[in-house]
């Protein structure tokens, strides 16, 4: 059900200051995204008190490298690090300790860099001693990023079956759980590796529902899951395996450690509510009331689009100022192999699609890390004459949806986002606002 927020009067009008739609729109995705970053939610106390010995800090994911260099300046004593994050994720405006070992590495299918990573990794918590500290820094993509498949299983199988997980339209959580076991260093193992060193876990959570035990699938949290659930995941996608990986799925020695094998402090420190709660104080203060979907949607991205676009038609109908708001990570179900545009794309274009150029409504939708899918954009934006303009150029919005082709949709009409590596990751963000009657002139793209 949409929480709206009660305590904010009713809106008739926009106030005369307020930003056009599109400016609106951007600012609302930006503001999101600062309120995430590494530099604002690291607590100081959050890195735990000194230890003996040294610590060892193991950064994975999209904001590793961010995350690396703010808790590298609350360690006390000796330190050394190793940051593993995505093919140009790491770098400036972050600055890491010289000393510290950057690997990049596949996303969101891994490659050969994600095996050297796990497989150094491993080798450095290994050296740990009970005097020492392990301060895992996670985030989401981590589970690509950190690849070392269980004997018998290899990096194409890996890929393989990562493939076909990302096409069928499986959940993060379905994905990860057949991730956990198949990898020697997901669901809890690192951890238990780095035994027995003192073990703590720093996350930011890109998962509906924030469940640390899904982060990057979980290397330093105890897992919930089982080889069963694994292959059930599978069975219910008709996804066809390998010979080898199914006896992998077979194997009682590749299920997860148990719970009580896995210890260690664990923090989430960022989360979509966050990102939610910093729009939502942009857009009542640009003078509208705020509908809030929630931070942890999940469905098919087009399906949900359209859902989205019945809601703004409806509270479109009392001519006042709405903004609806909402997290969470859909899913995209690929019928074209050659077709592009990730979640956010399909989820416009489905809204698009549904509005039918209803006028007074704009939206965005745009993953946080700023990488929607495999593409070079974070999403892109939608107005009310989306379809109109995609005509001109002879464009069919609903063939191209259907062709999985939503990228060449918004690219052709301008309208993507383009932001590069965002440094955090707590999932998509997707805006939608709904001029009062009589404001057209604040509606000007």
């Amino acid at each position: 059900m949409p929480e709206s927020r009660a305590d904010t009067p009713p809106v008739t009008a926009v106030p005369d200051a307020a930003m056009p739609p599109r400016q609106l729109l951007r600012a609302l995705f930006d503001t999101a995204v600062d309120a995430v970053t590494a530099e604002r939610c690291i607590p100081a106390d959050s890195v735990g008190e000194p230890v003996a010995g040294r610590t060892l800090i193991v950064a994975v994911g999209k904001a590793a490298a961010a995350m690396a260099s703010v808790a590298a300046g609350m360690v006390p004593g000796s330190l050394s690090g190793l940051v593993i994050t995505r093919h140009g994720h790491s770098g400036p405006p972050h600055h890491l300790p010289s000393d510290f070992e950057v690997i990049e590495a596949g996303h969101p299918v891994p490659d050969a860099d994600s095996l050297a990573a796990a497989t150094r990794a491993l080798a450095l918590v290994r050296r740990l001693g009970p005097e020492d500290r392990l301060l895992a820094l996670v985030s989401g993509g981590g589970s690509a990023l950190l690849t070392l498949p269980v004997p018998g299983v290899s990096l194409a199988d890996k890929q393989a079956v990562t493939r076909a997980l990302l096409r069928s339209g499986a959940t993060i959580a379905e994905i990860n759980s057949v991730r956990k076991h198949l990898s020697t260093v997901k669901g809890g193992r690192l951890a238990v590796a780095a035994a027995p060193a003192r073990v703590t876990t720093l996350i930011i959570s890109d998962v509906p529902g924030d469940d640390p035990s899904f982060v990057a699938s979980g290397p330093t949290v105890a897992d919930h899951t089982t080889l069963e659930t694994a292959r059930e995941i599978l069975a219910h996608h008709r996804i066809a395996l390998p010979e080898n990986v199914a006896a992998a799925l077979d194997d009682p020695a590749n299920e997860t450690p148990a719970p009580a094998m896995v210890r260690g402090e664990v923090l989430v420190v960022a989360r979509a509510r966050d990102a939610l709660v910093a729009a939502t104080r942009l857009a009542e203060d640009q003078g509208y009331a705020v509908t809030d979907l929630g931070d942890h949607l999940e469905g098919e991205a087009r399906q949900l689009g359209a859902e989205h676009a019945a809601l703004a038609l409806q509270l479109a109908a009392d001519g006042r100022a709405h903004a609806i708001l909402s997290g969470g990570e859909t899913t995209v179900r690929v019928t074209n192999p050659d077709g592009r545009g990730g979640r956010n794309l399909e989820y416009l274009l489905g809204l698009a699609i549904a509005l039918d150029g209803a006028p007074r409504i704009h939206a965005i939708a745009c993953d946080t890390d700023g990488i929607d899918g495999t593409e070079d954009n974070a999403g892109a934006i939608v107005a009310p004459d989306t379809l109109a303009r995609a005509r001109t150029l002879g464009l069919d919005a609903q063939a191209m949806l259907d062709a999985n082709q939503a990228y060449p949709f918004f690219e052709a009409l301008g309208d993507l986002i383009v932001t590069g590596p965002t440094r955090t990751n707590v999932n998509d963000l997707r805006a939608i606002l709904i001029a009062p009657e009589g404001a057209d002139q604040h509606c000007t793209l």
